[in-house]
C-alpha cells in the first residue's frame, strides 16, 4: 500500500468507514462486526461507535448499533443539488409563459456556465442551446451574475484565465472593462447583456439565492426589437426576482432569517 501524504487523517477515514459499513444491507452491527469491517481492534471500533452515538449519527440498541436519520445530513446538500433542475422547471415554465420568452437556469463550472434547465420559446430567434450545453461565462448575463458573486480572490482568478474574443461588435473589449461590468452587476444584483454573444439576443439574469447560498442564475432571453432595455429591467426584473425566490423556497425551504424578515 502506498504511503499516505502528511496531511492524511487516518481517523477521518475510519470514521467514514464505520458509517459505510452499514451500507451492506445490514441495519444493525455489533462492535465485533464493525471491527472486522474496517480492520481495527474491538476497542478502537467501540470508541468510533460511541463517538458517533454522541454526535447523533448512531444509536445503540443492546449490543448492536444502528444509523439514525441524521446520517442523511451528510449527503443532503448533494442530493438536493441533483433535484434543483426538477424544482426549477415549473417555475421556469410559468415565467416563460408569462413573458413569452425563453428561460433558463445555469450554474458556474470553471470558466463556463452550464445549462441545467431550459424552457424554450418557439418563436425566439434560435441559438442552439440545450440542457448540458456550455457557454463562456464572461460574455453571458448568467455568467456575469455568478462570477460577480464570487469572493474577490476567486473573481480575480476567473478574470486571469478569461479568454476574451470579439463575438460581435458589442462584445466587452477588455478585462478592465469586464471587471468594471462585474462590479456593476455585483452592486445592482442583476445583469443585462445586449448582443455581446449573438447579434440577435439580449439576456437578463438574476441570482438564485437560498439564504447566503448561491444556487445558480435565472435567465430570460429577449429579442432585441421586442422590448426596450429600460422596459426589460422595469417589467421583467420584479417577476424574475420573485421566481428566483420561489425556486429557492421550493428547493430547500425558507431559512430562518428569511422567515424572520417576512414575519
Amino acid at each position: 500500500m502506498s504511503q499516505q501524504p502528511d496531511y492524511y487523517v487516518k481517523s477521518a477515514e475510519k470514521t467514514l468507514a464505520v458509517l459505510l459499513a452499514f451500507n451492506s444491507g445490514t441495519s444493525a452491527l455489533s462492535v465485533t462486526e464493525v471491527a472486522a469491517a474496517i480492520g481495527v481492534s474491538r476497542a478502537a471500533a467501540r470508541r468510533f461507535l460511541l463517538t458517533l452515538v454522541d454526535l447523533g449519527y448512531l444509536v445503540s440498541e443492546g449490543s448492536t448499533y444502528k444509523q439514525t436519520p441524521r446520517v442523511l445530513d451528510i449527503g443532503a446538500s448533494y442530493l438536493s443539488g441533483l433535484t434543483l433542475p426538477q424544482v426549477a422547471r415549473p417555475h421556469l415554465q410559468r415565467l416563460a409563459t408569462e413573458l413569452s420568452e425563453t428561460t433558463a437556469l445555469c450554474v458556474l463550472d470553471g470558466q463556463d456556465i452550464l445549462y441545467v434547465e431550459r424552457i424554450g420559446n418557439p418563436r425566439l430567434h434560435s441559438m442552439n442551446v440545450s440542457i448540458g450545453n456550455r457557454l463562456p461565462a464572461w460574455v453571458t448575463s448568467m455568467g456575469r451574475v455568478l462570477v460577480a458573486a464570487l469572493p474577490e480572490d476567486q473573481r480575480e482568478e476567473f478574470l486571469t484565465h478569461a479568454q476574451l474574443r470579439n463575438y460581435t461588435a458589442k462584445t466587452v473589449a477588455s478585462v478592465a472593462e469586464l471587471r468594471e461590468e462585474l462590479d456593476k452587476v455585483r452592486s445592482q444584483g442583476w445583469s443585462l447583456v445586449t448582443q455581446e454573444l449573438d447579434e440577435g439576443l439580449r439576456g437578463l439574469a438574476v441570482p438564485v439565492y437560498r439564504g447566503s447560498q448561491l444556487l445558480g442564475a435565472l435567465n430570460v432571453s429577449v429579442q432585441p426589437g421586442r422590448i426596450g432595455s429600460t422596459s426589460i429591467t422595469d417589467e421583467m426584473l420584479p417577476l424574475m426576482h420573485q421566481v428566483a425566490q420561489d425556486i429557492a423556497d421550493d428547493f430547500g425551504g425558507r431559512t430562518g432569517n428569511e422567515i424572520s424578515a417576512k414575519a
